[in-house]
């Protein structure tokens, strides 16, 4: 059985910092791409950061570059997010996707969402 956890989120001052993690169970989680998306109320569901399987590379939202990293760590089977600088136009409910195509199949799996409130 596939798993997708999310942790961390919450409530940060603009300015502020969180981490989000993204553990997986049941998968090969190094042949998996990982993404953050995050959906702000009455928007649409936008893609923040993703990393790919080895070489692990990254890529960013022009919204967020040079204030998001995102990193893997495959023998804890988890994806991160580490936001700094946060803006009050950050606050949404974050998600994390795997996914990789496997045998001309496209496999993936959401976690359950994480909210991050930026707020004065």
């Amino acid at each position: 059985q596939v798993r997708v956890v999310q942790s961390g989120g919450g409530l940060v001052q603009p300015g502020g910092s969180l981490r989000l993690s993204c553990a997986t169970s049941g998968i090969t989680f190094s042949t998996y791409d990982m993404e953050w998306y995050r959906q702000a109320p009455g928007k649409e569901r936008e893609l923040v950061a993703t990393i790919t399987a080895t070489p692990g590379s990254t890529a960013y939202a022009d919204s967020v570059k040079g204030r998001f990293t995102i990193s893997r760590d495959d023998a804890k089977e988890t994806v991160y997010l580490q936001m700094d600088s946060l803006r009050l136009e950050d606050t949404a409910v974050y998600y994390c996707k795997a996914h990789r195509i496997l045998a001309g199949v496209r496999l993936q799996y959401w976690g359950q969402g994480t909210q991050v409130t930026v707020s004065s």
